[in-house]
C-alpha cells in the first residue's frame, strides 16, 4: 500500500510541474510571433544564466517573456526591444554580447585562461625534466652505498 501511494504522489507530483510552465501568447501577425521566438532565443536568462527566456521556467524570465511580447503587442522592433533590454539589465543579457570594452573580459577571458593554462603546463613539464636529468655523482652514490650497507649490516645484528 506504501509503494502504491509513494508511487501516485510521484506521479502526481510530475504531472503538476509539466503543467506548471506553459505560456501562451496569441499573436495577430506571423512576424510578429517570428521577432518574438527570435528575441527570447537570443536572450538571457538572468537567473539561469546558462539559458535562454524561451527555455527557462525562472519567474523573471516569464516576466521578460511578458515583457517582450507586450512590446511587440505596441508594434516596437525587435532593434528597441534588445536596447531597452541591455540598458536595464545590461550586456550580459544578450547572448552575444557586442565587442567593447564593457565586454572585452568576456571575449578574451576564456583565451586568457587557456594560454595561461599552456604556459602553466610547458612550465611544469620543463621543471620535471630538469629534476629527472639530475643525476648521481660518484661520490654521492658511494656515500648511499655505504649508508645501505651500514642499515643492512644493523639489520644483521639486531637477528
Amino acid at each position: 500500500m506504501k509503494i502504491f501511494m509513494l508511487t501516485f504522489l510521484m506521479f502526481f507530483s510530475l504531472t503538476l510541474n509539466s503543467f506548471a510552465g506553459v505560456e501562451v501568447h496569441e499573436f495577430s501577425d506571423p512576424e510578429h510571433e517570428k521577432i518574438f521566438t527570435k528575441l527570447v532565443n537570443e536572450l538571457r536568462c538572468l537567473v539561469c544564466q546558462n539559458q535562454n527566456l524561451a527555455d527557462s521556467n525562472a519567474e523573471l524570465a516569464q516576466d521578460l517573456r511578458k515583457e517582450v511580447f507586450q512590446m511587440i503587442q505596441k508594434g516596437q522592433t525587435s532593434d528597441e526591444i534588445v536596447e531597452f533590454m541591455v540598458a536595464r539589465y545590461g550586456d550580459f543579457v544578450l547572448y552575444r554580447p557586442p565587442f567593447k570594452a564593457q565586454t572585452l573580459i568576456l571575449w578574451l577571458g576564456p583565451f586568457i585562461i587557456l594560454l595561461s593554462a599552456v604556459v602553466f603546463l610547458l612550465v611544469f613539464i620543463r621543471k620535471k625534466k630538469q629534476t629527472e636529468e639530475t643525476a648521481l655523482s660518484d661520490d654521492d652514490k658511494q656515500y648511499a652505498e655505504s649508508l645501505l650497507n651500514t642499515l643492512s649490516d644493523e639489520k644483521d645484528n639486531k637477528k
